[in-house]
């Protein structure tokens, strides 16, 4: 067996050169890494932030404030070189299987805002059976999903079901920032909320760094 150390951050909000980022592997950003959401440049210094990464892959997801990936997704995309970038679409590292989706129930007039219930749903029916490594901007329902501890649960439910229907080994998101840390689920699914922000858009924590076994022979 082997191990791939990943190194998950989310909500950088434009402040990604404040951050010491551990070595590893594979970089995962779960989104809203920009401040004001459509600027070009925003995308072109994050890029150039992600190419002074060491890790041998970056994979990286839009969040509800990354506007210009849902306004102009292929200029966009076409910015980001030093990722990969997955919006409801899934890729193989390592025989690893990825899949990234930036939706997340409608709050307010953000991007990637889909409805709750059956309109949602669609978007989580798309993870395929046997998704290793789960990246959605929001968390699902219940799991690391308050801005304080009482105040309500923000997640997606219908994430939750899916969750608990595909059993990803890892499942990584942000987007609520006071849920940020760490859970594993009776199924055995680890859970990260990477949100390096508080809920007054300071930065008061770093990446965090989960280590996956995988089988090198696989394909």
């Amino acid at each position: 067996m082997s191990c791939l150390r990943i190194v998950c951050i989310s909500d950088t909000h434009g402040q990604h050169a404040k951050l010491q980022l551990p070595e590893g592997d594979i970089l995962v950003h779960a989104g809203d890494f920009m401040t004001y959401g459509d600027s070009p440049k925003e995308v072109t210094d994050f890029n150039q932030w992600l190419g002074q990464q060491t890790h041998r892959y970056k994979v990286v997801i839009a969040g509800n404030h990354d506007w210009i990936f849902e306004r102009h997704p292929a200029a966009a995309q076409e910015l980001l070189t030093n990722a990969i970038y997955l919006e409801n679409a899934g890729m193989e590292i390592d025989g690893l299987r990825f899949w990234g989706s930036p939706v997340q129930p409608a709050f307010n007039n953000w991007a990637f805002n889909i409805n709750r219930g059956a309109a949602i749903r669609r978007y989580w029916k798309m993870i395929p059976e046997g998704t290793d490594i789960l990246v959605t901007h929001g968390p699902p329902f219940g799991i690391l999903d308050q801005s304080h501890s009482l105040t309500p649960h923000l997640g997606c439910e219908e994430l939750a079901k899916a969750v608990v229907k595909i059993k990803p080994r890892l499942h990584i998101f942000g987007h609520i920032h006071g849920g940020h840390g760490q859970m594993k689920s009776s199924n055995g699914t680890e859970f990260v909320n990477a949100s390096v922000l508080d809920e007054a858009y300071q930065l008061v924590h770093q990446a965090q760094v989960i280590e996956i076994e995988y089988s090198s022979r696989r394909s």
